[in-house]
């Protein structure tokens, strides 16, 4: 391919995926994402011959941007690494919705709860994760990637993603809560829950 037609795919493919590319930025890197993006994009025009089918465009700048991602981590000394499961990774959303009952009066407590979070919100949640979690979580929920696609993209045994996203969901969900707590998403007691529930 010359170097013009170089030029004009990758400008293409920059116009196209930019939208998709800066979401997937900020959910890994939050306010470093505008620099991720712009790496990744340079990246892919030296490595523009690399791509065979151009229909698949989309998830080969998704796999750089997140190499881009993990080479800087590396750099940084923050590695993604796996851990030993503890107690908070056991934790419950559910369960913990039944014990505190922070809306009584309600038929739809889950539903509540879950609809209190804005998307900024879950992005905030999302930057408390550490990088090993975050990482497949973002690649699987809100990329839609298959568990292989997201092992090849994180160049880690399918294993390892899978125990990564079934921890990660547990620490999301511990967060979440945590979360909800600090930020008055749901009543810390039940006084404020009945008044939550009667709309004083």
């Amino acid at each position: 391919m010359l170097e013009t037609e170089h030029r004009a795919t990758l400008q293409q493919l920059a116009r196209d995926e930019l939208p998709g590319l800066y979401a997937l930025a900020w959910h890994l890197a939050g306010p470093q994402a505008e620099d991720l993006v712009q790496e990744a994009l340079l990246r892919a025009c030296r490595s523009i011959d690399s791509l065979r089918d151009p229909d698949r465009a989309g998830g080969w700048l998704r796999v750089i941007l997140t190499n881009v991602w993990r080479d800087r981590l590396r750099q940084e000394g923050r590695a993604p690494t796996e851990v030993q499961v503890d107690e908070e990774e056991r934790f419950s959303l559910y369960q913990q919705l039944l014990d505190e009952d922070p809306y009584p009066y309600s038929d739809t407590m889950h539903l509540d709860v879950l609809g209190s979070f804005s998307r900024r919100d879950i992005h905030l949640v999302l930057q408390r994760l550490p990088d090993h979690y975050r990482a497949p979580l973002v690649l699987r929920y809100v990329e839609e990637l298959s568990t292989e696609e997201i092992a090849e993209a994180l160049d880690e045994p399918i294993g390892t993603v899978c125990s990564q996203l079934q921890r990660g969901r547990k620490r999301f969900e511990r967060e979440l809560w945590t979360y909800a707590e600090e930020s008055g998403l749901v009543p810390t007691d039940s006084a404020d829950a009945a008044t939550t529930a009667g709309g004083v």
